[in-house]
């Protein structure tokens, strides 16, 4: 039977065809690749965003700003030497992007206005830190992203 080039280009077509079914079908199918969003409910939170713009924009206008430090315990969250007296609350989220299993929140309880994060909670990599907190009343946040 001989070969015309019609027939040719039906069946590169279909090869091509099949090439891509191929890919896409493996891709949806495989557990290796997750599809996770970054937060279950994107939309609620994207309601309160003016709120983080704010309290970003408040913790840039304090006088003093929060500062992350690596030491051999973990990584310290130092706040300004003013909290040391006074009450603050909030929480420290940290948020790896390469595996949401590994997310996790911790309150803020400042003891000599620093907060120790321990070392066995942190793999290595990278991680986004963010920082709520109150003080006085007022709505204070800091972000950042670091590298363990």
């Amino acid at each position: 039977m001989k070969i015309n080039w019609g027939t040719g280009i039906v069946i590169a077509f279909g090869i091509f065809i099949s090439f891509i079914l191929f890919f896409v079908v493996r891709m949806t199918t495989s557990h290796n690749a997750n599809h996770d969003l970054v937060i279950e409910e994107y939309y609620k939170a994207e309601l309160g965003y003016q709120k983080e713009i704010d309290a970003e924009q408040n913790a840039i206008d304090s006088h003093e700003q929060i500062q992350l430090e690596k030491t051999a315990d973990g990584l310290l969250v130092i706040f300004p030497e003013e909290y040391s007296n006074t009450t603050v609350t909030g929480i420290v989220s940290l948020y790896r992007p390469s595996n949401k299993h590994l997310d996790f929140d911790l309150p803020i309880s400042l003891s000599n206005s620093h907060l120790l994060i321990p070392d066995k909670r942190l793999l290595d990599g990278r991680w986004d830190i963010k920082v709520t907190w109150q003080h006085l009343g007022k709505n204070f946040q800091y972000k950042e992203s670091i590298t363990f």
